[in-house]
């Protein structure tokens, strides 16, 4: 009871009575305006204009709703006319081409003519490849003569077998790329690094790095010139690998001994310890030819302390070959060699407890081990 009195005192005191006078005609009335007949009015406008927001509010989210709606309408109504006028060009297309009848014939001719002459352009780069022939053959022999009359077979026939021959020619370019890379890592050596500076590969399929300016420059379809490049580029990428390959030491230094001493850590020999060796022992007989295990210049021939008569070859880019303990050399300081060339005999001059060669593989002055290099060597020469 105390908090209702307190409540309408408060209200009371928020809407006192009053008295309102108007004069009209002369005449003078009063009018009282008692709490409730305020709170009322007071009321009625909140009500109003409560109802006045809500209504405001309703009729602008309608607004905004409408116009986001129309939006989404008009670009979707514009996609599917551009889709229509694109199906209705097609279709054109299409039409002028049947009406064309013997226009048509001529044109897929033209066509099969030039794929003819892109591929010609890429066998022309595969020939030579060592197992080119063998992969492209089962290919090739699938364009059989057909004795059957219709113009349209027969070119449906010459397109299916220039697939097959691209199909063919793209999996042995790509899996012979593959191999190449497979031996640089086998030789703990980073493919990229070897490959030309700027990734021009050099010829027109590959300067090329846009299907559609392939396909201008080949005047033929964009999926053909695109795989057509593909194919080029990884014979392009295996054929400056196996270049470089020729300038790396990746030959065996004798032809017929086996490996026997590792590279890294062994016992020593002399002293019975654990020692680091920093190449590879090739025992045989006195005198067995050595060869260069890579095309270089001779850096260095004479005795060298623990490694008796020795050979150094430079072979460019930070390679460096040492062929030690041999018995006579065949070399100067200065001359070219090319790989396999014979640069002495198998000895046992220096630091040594019989007849072997001692072999070690340098890359920009560290010690590698050559037995990697000699696996690559190997690899590349069975996968060639």
């Amino acid at each position: 009871m105390t908090r209702l009195a307190r409540l309408r005192r408060s209200i009371e005191e928020f809407f006192p009575e009053r008295h309102l006078y108007v004069r009209s005609g002369g005449e003078m009335r009063g009018y009282v305006l008692t709490p409730r007949k305020q709170m009322a009015v007071a009321a009625c406008v909140s009500a109003a204009a409560l109802w006045m927001g809500i209504s405001s509010a309703a009729v602008l989210v309608d607004v905004l709703s409408a116009s986001s709606a129309d939006r989404e309408i008009a670009r979707t109504q514009a996609k599917y006319e551009r889709w229509i006028a694109d199906r209705q060009a097609r279709l054109n297309s299409a039409v002028a081409e049947l009406n064309a009848g013997g226009a048509t014939n001529e044109s897929l001719a033209s066509s099969m003519e030039k794929r003819h002459a892109a591929l010609a352009m890429l066998l022309t780069d595969m020939k030579g490849a060592p197992g080119a022939a063998e992969a492209l053959a089962p290919a090739m022999g699938k364009v059989l003569a057909s004795t059957d009359k219709n113009p349209a077979h027969r070119i449906d026939r010459v397109r299916a077998s220039q697939d097959q021959i691209l199909d063919a020619a793209d999996s042995f370019a790509k899996s012979r790329a593959d191999r190449v890379r497979l031996a640089f890592r086998l030789a703990g050596l980073t493919p990229a690094a070897y490959m030309p500076k700027g990734g021009s590969l050099g010829g027109p399929l590959i300067d090329s790095k846009d299907p559609r300016a392939l396909a201008a420059v080949l005047d033929v379809d964009e999926d053909f010139a695109d795989r057509i490049q593909h194919a080029a580029t990884d014979m392009g990428e295996a054929h400056a690998l196996e270049q470089a390959a020729q300038s790396l030491p990746l030959a065996r230094p004798t032809s017929t001994t086996p490996q026997s001493s590792g590279f890294g850590v062994r016992y020593d020999p002399f002293t019975s310890r654990p020692a680091f060796h920093s190449g590879l022992d090739f025992p045989g007989g006195m005198m067995t030819p050595i060869h260069a295990t890579a095309p270089g210049v001779i850096s260095f021939t004479g005795l060298r302390s623990g490694y008796g008569q020795t050979v150094e070859i430079d072979h460019g880019r930070g390679f460096k070959t040492r062929y030690a303990h041999l018995a006579s050399i065949a070399v100067t300081v200065g001359q070219r060699v090319a790989v396999g060339q014979r640069l002495g005999g198998m000895g046992s001059t220096g630091r040594s407890t019989g007849t072997h060669l001692h072999y070690e593989v340098w890359v920009n002055g560290r010690a590698q081990n050559p037995d990697r290099f000699v696996r690559a060597g190997a690899y590349v020469l069975k996968a060639g």
